[in-house]
């Protein structure tokens, strides 16, 4: 497997640009199921998980054609035309949903168009439990008949898809968007209340209105969809990736660096930047994007819990908890989304972090120094808090697992390489 070494204590400063969001590209590829014209979308980020995407539409006979990267190279990233008209299986297997668990959005769209959809259950997840009962519960009560057998979700619409009241118990993203995208196609008017206002949601919520479907309470947790007989073509370029932001926003800020991330949007990050902030990070807006500068030193402590947007972000914590690690004084994070979701925090505390878990919060003091050491990922963002700890360390850090990374950052290391950083990925056998 791949390593990345880090021989941390370098400043960074520079230009990074930002790619668009895997949570958004992803739906977004999905909702190509829609219509029987192309869905032409621009500023997809070259990551794992958009391959895998792209893999199981292609499976399904989606026709995917690739325009390649921008001419800068930066933030306007890749473009995919898929055109769902040349589809030949509604079933999802097991071998290509195992790999992501947002395969499971191809399930309202082919059901919503086509009446039947065949879905592999999703497997685990190592930050906590993500069921699907939501979306499932959900489209019974749009007229679904669904049966889970050998491990799949096998869901019929025998008289297509009805409006409904649809109330999610809890706020859940995938389910929102799947729920989203079937009900575009539904007969008659659906309410989706408790909605996830997420911007990933609003920004599939805009691409749908621009294949021509109808919704009001677009960015509210309220929406309201009027069912349309079909979709047609239309162009979307993927909102901008605010957690690949506020991750290098922390590596500008632990460093005492100064970096424009190029394409960044203030928008989509202000829970995140006012906390930032609260710690002593000046973040400001400029034409090409937003500047992160710190003086060494200036870091200090602060509190930040979890919650479904608008708060603050559960897939900014670790990142977070880096920052607390070397800011003056004690930081406290509160996890409320996910139950597992300090796995990192062993593998900080390898590094000189002083971290104290009690419960779903975790009290973080501040150090003088962290120091290198051979630690290993859990997941998408630990493994990113650890390439953060291991920039302000003393010595060299190897990160093992950084598969993981994969899945969330492109180029991570040539973005932080073109800022300062002396960092580098040691290729694995096999």
């Amino acid at each position: 497997m791949d390593k990345i070494i880090i021989r941390g204590g370098n400043r960074l400063v520079g230009t990074i640009p930002i790619g668009g969001a895997k949570n958004a590209a992803l739906p977004l590829m999905a909702a190509a199921l829609l219509s029987d014209e192309p869905l032409r979308l621009s500023n997809l980020p070259h990551l794992a998980d958009i391959s895998t995407m792209a893999h199981l539409l292609s499976d399904m006979g989606v026709s995917i054609a690739m325009d390649g990267d921008a001419p800068d190279g930066g933030h306007m990233g890749r473009v995919f035309a898929l055109d769902a008209s040349t589809l030949n299986s509604t079933t999802a297997p097991y071998e290509l949903v195992r790999r992501m668990r947002a395969s499971i959005l191809v399930l309202g769209p082919l059901l919503a168009r086509h009446g039947h959809a065949r879905v592999s259950l999703p497997g685990g997840c190592a930050i906590g439990t993500r069921p699907v009962d939501l979306h499932l519960k959900a489209l019974q009560t749009m007229g679904a008949e669904i049966e889970l057998t050998e491990g799949y979700i096998d869901a019929t619409a025998p008289n297509g898809l009805q409006g409904g009241h649809v109330l999610f118990s809890n706020i859940t993203v995938g389910g929102t968007e799947n729920i989203l995208m079937a009900a575009t196609l539904a007969k008659g008017e659906t309410v989706i209340a408790n909605a996830a206002r997420e911007p990933e949601v609003t920004d599939l919520a805009h691409c749908l209105v621009a294949m021509g479907a109808k919704i009001e309470g677009i960015g509210t947790d309220t929406l309201k969809v009027q069912g349309v007989e079909k979709l047609h073509a239309a162009e979307h370029a993927v909102v901008p990736d605010r957690i690949e932001m506020g991750s290098y926003a922390v590596a500008a800020a632990i460093t005492g660096g100064n970096v424009l991330l190029q394409g960044g949007r203030a928008d989509l990050l202000e829970s995140v930047i006012d906390v930032m902030r609260e710690a002593g990070v000046d973040i400001q807006d400029e034409k090409e994007g937003l500047r992160v500068q710190c003086t060494p030193g200036n870091l200090k402590g602060f509190d930040a819990m979890t919650e479904p947007y608008p708060g603050f972000p559960t897939d900014m914590q670790a990142q977070m908890m880096v920052l607390a690690s070397v800011a003056g004084g004690a930081s406290m994070l509160t996890e409320t989304i996910f139950e597992n979701r300090f796995m990192h925090v062993p593998e900080l505390v390898r590094m000189g972090a002083d971290i104290n878990v009690h419960g779903r919060s975790a009290i973080v003091r501040g150090v003088e120094k962290l120091s290198g050491a051979q630690v290993m990922a859990t997941d998408l963002r630990a493994s990113s808090s650890l390439v953060l700890a291991g920039l302000v360390a003393d010595g060299e850090t190897v990160i093992n697992r950084v598969y993981h990374l994969d899945r969330g950052y492109e180029r991570l290391e040539k973005k932080l390489a073109d800022c300062g950083a002396e960092i580098e990925r040691v290729r694995g056998e096999g």
